[in-house]
């Protein structure tokens, strides 16, 4: 377990390099900085992930702020999807001959801003590739808080035990076979840093990125939900398109797949990577996902959580 300070845990949303809101919800929170970085008296800070990317400037700001308060005791973190991703654009695969997470010109789009203002390969972007290893991909917080960036999945998080390094950090095997498509492990990290999909049957829409997607993400956090109408997060505001192309409102009642992660713990769970936008709410009474969209304009969120079993939509606030 790791424990807080005096007080509480505040566990914030993806930044996506948005430094200056992320100085400004610290502030507003109590946190104060001094040449020892940001810190509060009695609360601790806890990130989920997905600090780069997504914006061309800032990257390395928001990386040495969070790493100073890593560093200091005064947050903690878990790895989310895009700094896996960066460690994999990085670890070479010797039984591929190329990069883990191959240097095409999709993946390079979607990671050139970090790789822009920390040069690949330079030796600060080994530093901060370093750095990403060291990050747990999950957390469980002292007095009964989780958190992760994508799914709490206990079959994955529990095959993920098994092979990450005693920290449930990673090392270079986990990358390689995380990174090769059918393996046990590979599916493990889809589920926990990215989250379960489903296949829509047929229906499909364009995502924030103009790709269209087949697949979509499934609310693994909904315990009861059997089907893609009940089961599925389509992105606000996206038109859904049916198998024959012309739009429709939602999905068919189709049922799910039986081994789609589901949540059913007891245990508060925190998570980020959703891309939610609107009114702040909780997913569920145990599960809340704390990211608005920062990366894309929205506010940055954080849950201000003090040992409570039940969660409470007041304790969530925004910059």
């Amino acid at each position: 377990m790791v424990q807080a300070n005096d007080a509480g845990f505040d566990v914030i949303g993806d930044v996506h390099g948005h430094v200056e809101q992320l100085e400004a919800l610290l502030g507003q929170m109590g946190y104060t900085e001094s040449r020892n970085g940001w810190k509060h008296s009695e609360r601790t800070a806890v990130f989920v992930g997905d600090l780069i990317d997504r914006r061309r400037d800032h990257q390395l700001d928001t990386l040495r702020v969070v790493r100073k308060m890593v560093d200091e005791g005064a947050a903690k973190i878990v790895l989310g999807n895009h700094e896996f991703n960066a460690v994999a654009y990085s670890t070479v695969d010797p039984n591929r001959w190329d990069y883990c997470r191959p240097h095409s010109p999709k993946n390079h789009k979607q990671h050139r801003e970090f790789l822009e203002e920390l040069g690949f390969n330079s030796p600060l972007h080994q530093s901060m590739i370093e750095w990403f290893k060291q990050i747990p991909l999950w957390l469980n917080l002292d007095g009964g808080l989780r958190v992760v960036h994508a799914c709490w999945s206990e079959s994955d998080i529990a095959h993920l035990d098994t092979v990450l390094d005693n920290d449930q950090t990673l090392n270079e095997q986990v990358v390689i076979d995380g990174t090769t498509r059918h393996h046990r492990t590979y599916d493990a990290i889809e589920n926990v840093l990215k989250g379960p999909e489903a296949d829509m049957n047929g229906h499909w829409y364009f995502d924030k990125g103009g790709v269209r997607r087949t697949k979509a993400r499934v609310a693994w956090w909904r315990s009861t939900a059997t089907t893609l109408r009940d089961g599925v997060v389509i992105p606000d505001s996206t038109q859904l398109h049916g198998p024959d192309g012309k739009p429709v409102d939602q999905l068919p009642n189709d049922p799910l797949r039986d081994d789609i992660p589901r949540y059913t713990g007891t245990i508060p769970v925190v998570f980020g990577h959703y891309w939610r936008s609107g009114k702040l709410t909780l997913e569920g009474p145990t599960t809340v996902c704390a990211d608005y969209s920062a990366g894309k304009g929205g506010p940055l969120v954080a849950y201000r959580w003090d040992g409570e079993s039940k969660l409470s939509v007041a304790k969530l606030v925004s910059c």
